[in-house]
C-alpha cells in the first residue's frame, strides 16, 4: 500500500458506486473521506471502521471520515469524486457552491448528458467563488454493488473510461490528479462527446417502457436484454440512436452508434441492433427491473433523453422517437420530465448557436460563452 503521494479524495453519495469508490481508494492508500446527506448509509461503516471491499480488489478499508457534513467532507480535498444518481447533481453543486475552493477537481461519476454543464451552471447561479474544475465521465468505472452493511464487491473493473472537463482545456489537469488512483481514465474531446456518446440513454428507457406490462405482471422475472429486446424493441431503438446522432452531428460532434459501441465493449455483432443484443454473451442472465421505478426511467430520461431531445430543438433537429418515450416515461411516473429534465436552459446553453455551444465547452466558463453571443448576435 502507497502513501507515497498526497492526493486527498473525497466521496459524495455512499451508495453502491460510491462506497465501492472509497473502499478503492483506501486500499491504495488514499486519504479518503466519504459523504453522505443521510446517516443510515454510514452507520454501519462507522461502526465497523471501514468498508470490507471483495471481488476484484478485497481488502479492509479504513476511511478518513464518513460524515453527513459535506463542508468537513471536501474542506482540503484535491478531488472531489461525485457518485450520486445524474438527477442530485444540481441538489449537490448547490450545496458543495458555497465550500468549493480554487484548483479541487469535481469529477462526476458518471455524468450522464450535460452532467458538467448542469454542475457548473448551478455553481455560477449560486455565486461559487471557488474556481474549481468540474469534469464528467463517460461510464462509471465499476460493476459494483453493496452486499451487506459496510460490505461492498467490484464485479469489474472497465479497461478504459473516458473523462472530459469543462473547458477542455482543464482536461489535463483534471486526468493528471485521477489517474494516479484510477489509471483506466483516459482524455476524451469535450464534455459533449462524453455526453452524447451516453448509449443507457438508448438501451435503458425504450425497452423498459414497451416492456411495461410484463415488468409490472412478472415483477421483472425475464431476462432485460435477450427477452425484453424483440425486433420490434430493437427498431425503436435504432429510432432513438438515429436521433443521438444526428444531434451530435449538429454539434460537430462524431458520436458512436449503438451498434458499433455493442461491437467495441463486447465485441458483438450482427446485421442490426436486435441481433448484435442477441450476439452480446455479457447480457446473457441480466435481468428486467422489478417495477417500474426504475432508474432506467427516473435518471436515464431526465439526464439522458430529455438534455439530448432538447438540444435537437434548440438546434432544429427533428427527435419524434426520444419525445415520444419521454412522454410515455413521464405518464408511467406522473412526473414531467420535460419539467424536471436537463433541458438547455438547465444546462446554461439557451439562446447559444452551435459554434458558441463548441467554444464554451472548449474555451470558456458560462458567463463568457453567454456574452460572446450577445457581442456576435446570436
Amino acid at each position: 500500500m502507497s502513501t507515497s503521494h498526497g492526493t486527498v479524495f473525497a466521496v459524495v453519495g455512499a451508495g453502491h458506486g460510491g462506497q465501492a469508490m472509497a473502499a478503492h481508494l483506501a486500499l491504495q492508500g488514499f486519504r479518503t473521506r466519504l459523504y453522505n446527506r443521510r446517516a443510515h448509509r454510514l452507520y454501519p461503516i462507522r461502526v465497523r471502521g471501514g468498508i470490507e471491499l471483495d471481488g476484484e480488489v478485497r481488502g479492509f478499508a479504513r476511511l478518513e471520515q464518513a460524515t453527513t457534513d459535506l463542508r468537513k467532507a471536501i474542506d482540503g480535498a484535491d478531488v472531489i469524486m461525485v457518485v450520486v444518481p445524474a438527477f442530485a447533481h444540481a441538489a449537490v453543486a448547490r450545496a458543495m457552491a458555497p465550500h468549493l475552493a480554487s484548483g479541487q477537481v469535481v469529477l462526476l461519476n458518471p455524468g450522464r448528458t450535460g452532467g458538467a454543464l448542469e454542475f457548473a451552471h448551478v455553481l455560477e447561479q449560486a455565486g461559487c467563488q471557488g474556481r474549481a474544475i468540474v469534469a464528467e465521465a463517460q461510464t462509471f468505472i465499476f460493476a459494483s454493488r453493496s452486499v451487506g452493511p459496510a460490505m461492498s464487491r467490484i464485479f469489474r473493473i472497465k479497461n478504459a473510461v473516458p473523462i472530459a472537463a469543462l473547458p477542455a482545456g482543464d482536461t489535463a489537469s483534471c486526468l493528471e490528479r485521477v489517474v494516479v488512483a484510477f489509471p483506466q481514465f483516459v482524455a476524451a474531446p469535450n464534455v459533449l462527446k462524453t455526453g452524447l456518446d451516453n448509449v443507457g440513454a438508448i438501451f435503458h428507457p425504450a425497452p423498459t417502457i414497451l416492456n411495461a406490462g410484463r415488468i409490472e405482471d412478472t415483477h421483472g422475472a425475464f431476462e432485460y436484454y435477450h427477452g425484453g429486446i424483440t425486433p420490434s424493441v430493437a427498431r425503436v431503438m435504432e429510432a432513438l440512436d438515429a436521433e443521438r446522432v444526428a444531434v451530435g452531428q449538429a454539434l460537430g460532434i462524431e458520436v458512436m452508434t449503438a451498434h458499433e459501441w455493442l461491437e467495441m465493449a463486447y465485441g458483438a455483432t450482427g446485421q442490426n441492433l436486435w441481433e448484435a443484443v442477441l450476439d452480446n454473451a455479457g447480457y446473457a442472465g441480466i435481468r428486467a427491473p422489478a417495477s417500474m421505478e426504475t432508474r432506467y426511467l427516473s435518471e436515464d430520461v431526465p439526464a439522458g433523453l430529455v438534455p439530448m431531445a432538447s438540444l435537437g430543438r434548440h438546434l432544429g433537429i427533428l427527435t419524434p422517437t426520444m419525445d415520444a418515450i419521454i412522454t410515455l416515461a413521464s405518464t408511467v411516473h406522473a412526473v414531467d420530465y420535460w419539467a424536471d429534465g436537463r433541458t438547455v436552459e438547465r444546462l446554461g446553453l439557451a439562446g447559444l448557436e452551435p459554434d458558441a455551444i463548441r467554444a464554451l465547452v472548449e474555451k470558456g466558463g458560462m458567463a463568457s460563452a453567454r456574452e460572446s453571443a450577445a457581442i456576435v448576435g446570436v
